[in-house]
């Protein structure tokens, strides 16, 4: 997991930087190559939203920096109903997008969520 904004905001340059990081790694991963399976394809899968998080450091023996609320929850969803070499978005994270400018989008369409019902997502395709 990954977040942007988090311990000082930044605005909406959050979406722009999780986006641009997402657009990079699932480059990278399209030209890597797993030296004992050369025949297959490293498979990554990718779920962006935007929202406020509560975060703070948990634990004693073993503190951990955690993140917690529906945005993380919701960025979860998106993953784990994203395509293999897919960057899935919300709504949300697409109008952030647009508002900064220059990334090309694709509506997925209205989809079921769990824990959200039915959401409109989009694709994160690539930057102009």
């Amino acid at each position: 997991m990954v977040v942007s904004g988090l311990p000082i905001r930044n605005g909406d340059m959050h979406a722009g930087e999780v986006g641009m990081m997402a657009l990079e790694l699932r480059d990278q991963v399209r030209r890597f190559k797993i030296p004992h399976l050369s025949h297959k394809d490293l498979e990554l899968r990718i779920g962006i939203h935007s929202g406020p998080c509560c975060a703070g450091v948990v634990g004693v023996k073993m503190p951990r920096y955690c993140l917690f609320g529906d945005t993380v929850n919701t960025a979860s969803r998106m993953e784990s109903t994203s395509k293999a070499d897919h960057i899935h978005i919300s709504q949300t994270t697409k109008e952030i997008l647009d508002k900064l400018g220059g990334y090309v989008t694709e509506i997925r369409g209205t989809i079921p969520v769990k824990g959200k019902g039915m959401m409109l997502t989009h694709w994160l395709q690539n930057r102009n």
